[in-house]
């Protein structure tokens, strides 16, 4: 099978596995596993911050961090269709308490003016906006990625208002195969970054959240408040070692074969490994493609998505395009 629902769908190979297995650990809710320690400080130095915290996923590290950002009762903007809105099941309002407010869906083009004219001080009986949320890459927007220079006006825009910035960077290293752009480049302009390990970095589980070290203190009590106490995680820190040793400069490589089914498909492409497909019958489509050996995911009634990863090499590619071209 061709599968391509998701990058969260690839496997470890062997040599990341034999380092999973001679992983040297402790008790991470102790604070003394040593590999997961390293995996931390290591990112945390990758984009310019003073710690890191794992995560057992990229929700919970969105969501930890805006509880250390936001209190209940204050707000949060970002765009209708960012990750923290549509996929995390309500969590800020389940479990932080805080309100959300959206701009329509602009995916890596926002409107910086626009986002400054939303953003409320507080008093007079208005909620504080707190806090300003973006995704890089924007997963809905085909995995598009949002300018530096936009980035560095959102920051000098919630700096002048006191409120925080934080990044969903979950598929962040995607953003830098695709644009040059360093982490630390990036790290310098958020107030807390989520990134994610077990997408196109292809580790098996796992995500850190970035921020000053007393965030991260706090953070970590919030973390276990959640379910997220870890014990000997450096079983899976190792795997995430691994992959920043070996994953990140191929990411191009996902982009390019990306771009190939794009323009031979029609499809919606942001520059980076994920495709948007419009359709007459998603479901119909995703069904059928199944059982001619290639595996995508309907996103709404007449749109599927693709997304590339390491487990996709050139002649999956040449697969997907003769299938889907056929059943298209």
């Amino acid at each position: 099978m061709a599968d391509l629902r998701s990058d969260t769908v690839t496997r470890p190979g062997a040599a990341m596995r034999a380092a999973m297995a001679s992983a040297d650990v402790g008790d991470d809710v102790f604070g003394d596993d040593p590999t997961v320690l390293a995996l931390q400080e290591r990112v945390a130095a990758l984009f310019g911050h003073e710690a890191a915290l794992f995560t057992p996923s990229g929700s919970m590290a969105n969501q930890v961090a805006l509880q250390t950002l936001v209190g209940p009762g204050e707000e949060v903007l970002c765009d209708a269709d960012a990750h923290i809105m549509l996929y995390e099941l309500g969590a800020g309002a389940a479990y932080g308490g805080w309100q959300s407010r959206t701009w329509s869906p602009a995916g890596a083009d926002i409107d910086v003016d626009l986002v400054a004219s939303m953003i409320r001080p507080g008093g007079n009986y208005q909620v504080r906006t707190r806090v300003v949320a973006v995704e890089q890459t924007h997963n809905v927007a085909a995995g598009a990625v949002i300018p530096l220079s936009t980035l560095e006006r959102l920051r000098a825009v919630t700096s002048d208002a006191g409120a925080f910035l934080h990044c969903d960077g979950a598929r962040i290293w995607n953003a830098h195969a695709a644009t040059g752009v360093s982490f630390a480049e990036y790290g310098a302009l958020f107030d807390s970054i989520s990134v994610c390990l077990s997408k196109g970095l292809g580790a098996p589980v796992g995500s850190l959240l970035i921020g000053t070290a007393d965030r991260m203190a706090q953070a970590r009590q919030i973390r276990k408040r959640l379910g997220g106490g870890m014990r000997q995680v450096g079983i899976l820190a190792a795997a995430a070692l691994y992959a920043l040793d070996h994953n990140v400069e191929r990411l191009a490589a996902d982009h390019e074969r990306a771009e190939r089914i794009a323009a031979e498909l029609g499809g919606r492409w942001g520059g980076t490994n994920i495709v948007y497909i419009d359709c007459a019958d998603a479901p119909a489509l995703v069904e059928v493609a199944a059982e001619h050996g290639v595996l995508i995911g309907a996103t709404a009634p007449r749109t599927v998505r693709l997304i590339t990863h390491l487990d996709v090499d050139d002649a999956a590619i040449d697969r997907v395009i003769e299938v889907l071209g056929k059943l298209l």
